[in-house]
């Protein structure tokens, strides 16, 4: 009889960790995608840029607009893109982290809930 109960509890714990790895995933998937937009939005800035001519251009940051040099507005949205793309790749990692956690975690539910079926026979 305890076995059958520490069994239960381990299935709920595995179960309640099985949920918290999928809104991980989630919470991820959310943030990439937010970094994804934003990592379109400074290639398209790029792209405007050097349709234009050299010399000054402006910047809006917040309210305000600021007179700004081409060059220097280049290396900064250039530096913003460099960032962007390495947050998307550390959220891939860990999204790929979370994913083996979650199947891992998945296998070890279904082979506990498959012992405790035959337990019960």
């Amino acid at each position: 009889m305890i076995k059958k109960e520490k069994e239960k509890e381990k299935q709920e714990a595995s179960l309640a960790q099985l949920q918290l790895a999928e809104q991980n995933i989630q919470n991820l998937l959310l943030q990439k995608q937010m970094f994804q937009f934003e990592l379109i939005e400074l290639n398209n800035a790029l792209e405007e840029l050097k349709k234009s001519k050299e010399g000054d251009v402006f910047k809006i940051i917040g309210s305000l607009m600021f007179k700004s040099n081409n060059a220097d507005l280049k290396k900064d949205l250039e530096k913003k893109r460099d960032i962007m793309n390495l947050r998307i790749k550390a959220i891939e990692k860990q999204e790929e982290d979370f994913k083996n956690r979650l199947l891992q975690t998945r296998e070890e539910l279904l082979r506990g809930m498959k012992g405790s079926k035959n337990i019960k026979k």
